[in-house]
């Protein structure tokens, strides 16, 4: 057999051929070499697909070459393979989200802020102060309210509100550079005849008592129908009030809020009006007026 593998076997100098170790390694494999090849390889993938974990030992016997016999392909995927239980673990951890950055952070929460204070204050309610004496003795110099929009969304306004209305067209007439938010209180309602007269306010003919104003009214006004959807409104303190007497009617879509709520200062912090303001006086039995709510 060595003949016909060896090339050195024609040696022309017919000298004897001494076995060469290198050569014979290389083409006559070593047969214990192989057979534990054989044995080994099948058991190893076995092992991989084994759920046991159980991973059979060597063949005693086997030389350094048996890692060189096995094939790199699957040296490379064994090694770049994790095991199967930090796999698992690796799955089951849910990934922790990154810290949002601080800057963007105060930034969304500036947003939001300015957002719900511009729609509270647009839509629900809002502060004012009082910078004049009209409405004395009712409101102060400075006085702080809370200045509430919503009922109005739900009800008409009614005689006795104080209410906060945007100038109206004839205010602008007469002083174009005139932007500031008045307050007065609700007098007549639409459709009713208003008179001013004997220091006295008549609807429809019926005098009313005022409970809250500062002075009678040293003046006559009307009388006057009030058109629909309009109001007329006064200053508690009347010969002190540029209100409807001087300028007309408040159409309804120039009313901003009611004046629910006084937060400012604290001697006299609460609502408004807690009692009514006023009623229509009636003749009793002896002829004497008598109050009657409306």
């Amino acid at each position: 057999m060595s003949d016909n593998l060896n090339p050195s076997s024609h040696n022309p100098s017919g000298a004897a051929d001494a076995p060469d170790a290198a050569i014979s390694d290389h083409v006559t494999p070593d047969p214990i070499v192989t057979h534990n090849a054989a044995i080994e390889e099948p058991q190893t993938l076995m092992s991989n697909s084994d759920d046991s974990g159980f991973e059979p030992k060597a063949a005693e016997g086997s030389n350094s070459g048996d890692a060189d016999d096995k094939p790199p392909h699957l040296e490379a995927k064994s090694a770049a393979e994790p095991a199967p239980n930090v796999a698992e673990k690796s799955a089951s951890k849910p990934k922790e989200p990154e810290p949002e950055n601080f800057w963007v952070e105060m930034r969304n929460i500036l947003v939001l802020s300015i957002a719900l204070a511009f729609g509270i204050r647009h839509f629900v309610a809002e502060a004012r102060y009082i910078p004049s004496e009209s409405m004395l003795p009712t409101l102060e110099i400075n006085d702080r309210l809370i200045i509430e929009k919503m009922s109005y969304r739900f009800r008409q306004p009614t005689r006795g509100d104080v209410v906060v209305f945007r100038p109206t067209d004839t205010i602008k007439a007469e002083n174009p550079t005139f932007n500031d938010a008045l307050i007065k209180r609700i007098v007549g309602l639409p459709g009713e005849i208003i008179e001013v007269k004997e220091g006295q306010v008549f609807v429809d003919g019926e005098p009313i008592v005022e409970t809250y104003i500062e002075e009678e009214p040293a003046y006559m006004w009307g009388p006057q129908e009030i058109p629909e959807e309009s109001y007329l409104v006064l200053g508690d303190n009347r010969n002190n009030s540029y209100d409807s007497h001087f300028w007309g009617f408040v159409p309804k879509d120039n009313l901003i809020g009611r004046a629910a709520v006084r937060v400012w200062p604290p001697n006299r912090l609460g609502p408004l009006d807690k009692q009514p303001a006023f009623y229509f006086e009636v003749e009793s039995e002896e002829g004497v007026p008598a109050p009657v709510a409306e």
